[in-house]
């Protein structure tokens, strides 16, 4: 992946550009003037981040181009905020204070919410596998300003990693964890996005196997939940239990840790 900046190649944005490059062992590459798509032939490398004051994008020859925005992760953190329920909140029984590893970062959406509702005495490990999407995630993380402290120092504390979470998982302690989150790719989307659909280029779409369920309930204390469509055969697979409330187009599988003790 090549590193660059917008067409207004500022001082400051170069020198940031430089160091992320750096940070990631990406090549950083003058803009020069060049569209994304002349770019990455020129290089060689169909995978574009773009530095931009204030925000970041990734893109390259022949795909939509991925702006960081929190999304609905924006709308709900204002719910979370405000004392309004949250059926993730809800799922994983989070509280002030409790630890998560999102496996499955994406875009952050979720990890935003439970970094939100984590505080200053939580903490939240973003953990995702496909190597474009860390660092847009972890550049979109630290830099996005929302115009609302809350969500902003939420961001901030948010630890992004790369990696699969399967490795991951087997490099922790046993009961080192409050909660482990699983919101793999829908086999089958559920409505065509414009923020969902790019993500779909860069993300592992592979399914949950049942180790990496299996090294989560060793990991966690208190849940180990996984996102879903409703109706999804992977709840029943992978041995989660549903909540038969709630008419949503998605829900949670819980395996509940803390009451099987």
């Amino acid at each position: 992946m090549i590193i660059t900046t917008g067409e207004a190649e500022a001082p400051a944005l170069v020198e940031r550009a430089k160091s992320i490059a750096e940070e990631t062992g990406c090549r950083y590459v003058t803009r020069g003037g060049q569209s994304l798509r002349r770019l990455a032939l020129r290089t060689g490398d169909e995978d574009v981040l773009v530095i931009l004051d204030g925000h970041v994008r990734l893109g390259g020859p022949g795909r939509s181009v991925l702006e960081f925005h929190p999304s609905m992760g924006y709308v709900r953190l204002k719910r979370v905020l405000r004392g309004d329920p949250d059926p993730m909140i809800e799922a994983t029984r989070m509280e002030e204070g409790d630890s998560v590893l999102d496996c499955t970062a994406g875009l952050g959406a979720d990890s935003l919410v439970f970094s939100v509702k984590g505080g200053e005495s939580g903490s939240v490990t973003a953990l995702e596998s496909s190597f474009p999407l860390y660092v847009f995630l972890k550049e979109g993380l630290r830099t996005y300003e929302s115009n609302m402290p809350a969500s902003d120092e939420a961001m901030r504390r948010i630890d992004v990693r790369h990696g699969h979470h399967l490795d991951y998982l087997k490099t922790l302690p046993d009961k080192s964890v409050d909660i482990v989150y699983f919101d793999p790719m829908f086999r089958e989307p559920l409505t065509e996005s414009a923020s969902i659909n790019p993500l779909r280029h860069y993300a592992n779409s592979e399914p949950l196997d049942e180790q990496s369920i299996l090294e989560a309930i060793r990991v966690a204390r208190k849940t180990v939940v996984l996102k879903e469509k409703r109706g999804s055969r992977e709840f029943a697979r992978l041995g989660f239990t549903v909540p038969e409330r709630g008419q949503s187009k998605i829900t949670y599988g819980v395996i509940s840790i803390d009451r099987t003790i």
